[in-house]
This record gives structure tokens, C-alpha cells and sequence, in this order.
């Protein structure tokens, strides 16, 4: 995929884990083949930037070798699923996730004309938060599963069914979905969502139907930091704004054999997490590794989501990492309250397609304004950054909605806008 910076290889690790081996072939590739930048996706997936029409094809070989290579050819999903980073280490967990997303995989592999884009969360906890996706897995109890496909604004609940039976439901209601030529689920209108569930009835597979779900409560996720259990030291380093480099990459390599994780697992927080024996030096770890990764659960930029922006993205027009890193910082009040910003390159909101309780959207260099909506929402008004910043300094004693109205006095200020 061509950007502002060369190509973007997409590396899709299965069930979002990377061997040791695997994530110096990684690093390896982004810093012989690219320039040395990696993305870490929403949906736990890697992207190595800055690759070359001359690069590509020793890339795509050093991948394949270590097992990271395309698995199908056809332009559909290249790794379907989605769990959580502690999928099979959770407590909480009433069924065997990995098990499941594996064979929802296998089953799914040849389904013809399935969109790139489609995915499936799998989840082992009744009462998770759960991340956007097409459709979603969730167990009820140790034999049986939910699934729910979703609608304009939540998740519509399909049908429940034992949990030997979901792989081949889920491969007959994505080959039903394939067929309506949509996008994404969402997309579905409510006569075509009533269309897939006639065909699972029709199947002989289906369960019995149920409510639609509501919301969890437990984060999907694991918070950047420490966290210690008796049998285990979980180690979550989230990558600011999702990005980190070929040489950070090593060094998480280095520290994931000092303490004995067998893995690195890719978070949908847009980092990486590490499972230790109780009497590893976690601790330690961490501090070694602080001055590139967030470790802390409060510190603010894990509030803010931000693209890549310019110059590294075409369709940038700000440079929306150095921005975002001056907004986190003058959000830290907001953040404590559990708000969210997203600094967006264009209005096509890579980072977070979704809304944000205050969304910047790059054009001409400077920002429109969107608030509690998603970058392609119409902006209230458009701000150069320095502006920007001085509204969110005001935002924690008058609010976010006050603090950017259109009408707010802004004095000492210059013809363009920016504080004098």
C-alpha cells in the first residue's frame, strides 16, 4: 500500500502473537527493507513503513520464511480474528479462546469474496469491553457461545449456540455475509441482517436466539504497566500513539528472554505484552524499557489516538505524532476523567474511524474541531495547532464544549489565528 513515506507491508502475526524469532525477522525486515518505522495496529496487526518497489519482494521473502507470510490471495482478511492479549492466560476466561480463533480461522480460509477488513472478536469473558468488528464470538458459559453481528450503533445478537458448533455458524453466516457484496456488517441494511439470520436458521446449525447484548465492563485489553499474580507477572508496554521503531522492537526481543516470555503478544492498545514467571526481574524491565514505551496506566497519550500524518502519510497535511504528543500532555486533566482525543491526519480517521469526545482533523495545515464525533463529522471550527493547545488549556477549568466554541474570546491572537 503506497503513503507519504513509501510502501506500507502489513504483517498479520496468527492469533496476534510473534515468536522471539519472528519478531527479529520483523524488525530485521522494517530496518533492511523499510525505514526502520513500525505501526501497531487497532486490530494487533504490524505495519512496516517506508518500503520500496525494490524492497518488496525480499521483504515479503524474509516474512514468509518466518512463517508471517500472506495466507490467501484472493484480497480477503488475512487473519480474521481477534482476541484479547491474555487470551488462554486469563482467569476469567470460561472457554478455550485460542482453541476457538483457530479453528474459526481454518474454517473461514476459503471463503470467496470476503472483505479485507472483516473481523471477528473472540472473547472468553461474558462481561468484556469489546472492540468494533463485524462480529463477535462471546462465550455464556463453558459450553456455550454468542454471536452477534453489528448493527448502526450496537450489537444485534444473532443466535447462541454450543460451542463445537460456532466454526462452521460462523463460516456459514460469513459466506451469507460475503454474498451481499457490503463492506463491512454495519453496512448490512435491516432487511439484509434478517436475510443472514434466515440462512443460519436454514443451516440446521443454528442455536436459539437471545437478547441483544449490552455492554461490558472489563477492559479488553490489559492497561500499560505491571501487573503481578502469583503464578504469573503480566508486562503491558504500549507504544506511543502506536508507533515505535525496528530497534525498539529488538529491545523488547531482549527483554521478553531476559525475563523467559516465550511470545510477544500484540495488543489492540497498540503494544506489546509479555507473560513472565512470578521471580522474573519484571520490574526492572520495565524501567529499562520507559523511555520508549508507555508503562503507566495514567499517562496521558494512551487518551489520545493519532495517525501517522504528515509527512509519513500522503493524505496528511499536519504532523499529527508531534502534535498529538503536545495534546496529551494539555489533555492530562481530561484524561484523568476518562476523556478521549484523537489528532487525525484527514478525515478518513485511521487511527480511530469512530468518535472521540474532542476529534482534531488535519486540512491545510490546520485542525478541524470535532466534538463528541468521529473526523468525518462536520468541524466547528478550524485551528491552527498553537490554538488548539491554548483552548485545552482553558478546557479543564471550562469544559471541552465551552473551551472550543465558536464564539469563545480569543485575545491576542494574530490574523491567522495563532496566539500572538
Amino acid at each position: 500500500m503506497p503513503t507519504g513515506d513509501g510502501l506500507l507491508a502489513r504483517v498479520h502475526p496468527p492469533l496476534g502473537m510473534l515468536s522471539l524469532d519472528q519478531a527479529r525477522a520483523v524488525a530485521q525486515g522494517a530496518r533492511l527493507f523499510g525505514n526502520g518505522h513500525l505501526d501497531i495496529t487497532a486490530r494487533a496487526n504490524l505495519q512496516i513503513r517506508g518500503v520500496t518497489e525494490t524492497t518488496r519482494a525480499p521483504l515479503a521473502r524474509l516474512l514468509t520464511e518466518a512463517g508471517l507470510g500472506d495466507r490467501r490471495a484472493d484480497g480477503g482478511p488475512q487473519r480474521l480474528t481477534l482476541s484479547q492479549p491474555l487470551a488462554g492466560y486469563d482467569l476469567a476466561e470460561l472457554i478455550d479462546v485460542p482453541a476457538l480463533a483457530r479453528a474459526i480461522e481454518a474454517a473461514a480460509l476459503n471463503i470467496p469474496e470476503l472483505p479485507a477488513k472483516t473481523l471477528v472478536v473472540v472473547e472468553g469473558r461474558p462481561d468484556a469491553t469489546l472492540p468494533d468488528a463485524d462480529c463477535i464470538v462471546v462465550a455464556r458459559d463453558r459450553a456455550r457461545v454468542e454471536i452477534a453481528i453489528a448493527a448502526a450503533a450496537d450489537w444485534q445478537t444473532v443466535l447462541t449456540c454450543v460451542l463445537e458448533n460456532a466454526p462452521a455458524i460462523l463460516t456459514a453466516l460469513l459466506n451469507a455475509f460475503a454474498r451481499t457484496g457490503r463492506r463491512r456488517m454495519r453496512d448490512l441494511s435491516d432487511d439484509e441482517r434478517a436475510r443472514l439470520a434466515t440462512t443460519l436458521r436454514a443451516s440446521g446449525l443454528a442455536g436459539s436466539p437471545c437478547p441483544s447484548r449490552g455492554r461490558g465492563v472489563v477492559p479488553f485489553a490489559p492497561a500499560a504497566g505491571l501487573r503481578t499474580r502469583p503464578d504469573l507477572q503480566i508486562l503491558a508496554l504500549d507504544a506511543p500513539f502506536g508507533r515505535c521503531t525496528a530497534d525498539s522492537l529488538d529491545r523488547v526481543v531482549s527483554a521478553a528472554q531476559t525475563i523467559g516470555a516465550d511470545a510477544i503478544r500484540l495488543s489492540p492498545a497498540r503494544g506489546f505484552v509479555l507473560l513472565a514467571p512470578a521471580n522474573a526481574p519484571a520490574a526492572a524491565i520495565m524501567a529499562e524499557l520507559a523511555s520508549e514505551f508507555i508503562v503507566a496506566p495514567d499517562d496521558p497519550r494512551r487518551s489520545v489516538d493519532a495517525c501517522t500524518g504528515a509527512p509519513g502519510c500522503a493524505s496528511g497535511s499536519t504532523p499529527t505524532l508531534a502534535d498529538a504528543a503536545c495534546v496529551a500532555e494539555m489533555f492530562r486533566p481530561l484524561a484523568q476523567q476518562g476523556w478521549t482525543a484523537h489528532v487525525s491526519g484527514c478525515a478518513k480517521g485511521c487511527a480511530r474511524p469512530g468518535p472521540a469526545d474532542l476529534t482534531l482533523v488535519g486540512t491545510q495545515g490546520r485542525y478541524g474541531i470535532v466534538i463528541g464525533g468521529a473526523p468525518g463529522d462536520e468541524p466547528t471550527l478550524h485551528l491552527p495547532i498553537e490554538a488548539v493547545l491554548d483552548r485545552l488549556g482553558r478546557a479543564k477549568t471550562v469544559g471541552l464544549a465551552a473551551a472550543f466554541a465558536p464564539n469563545m474570546a480569543r485575545p491576542n491572537t494574530g490574523r491567522d489565528g495563532r496566539p500572538a
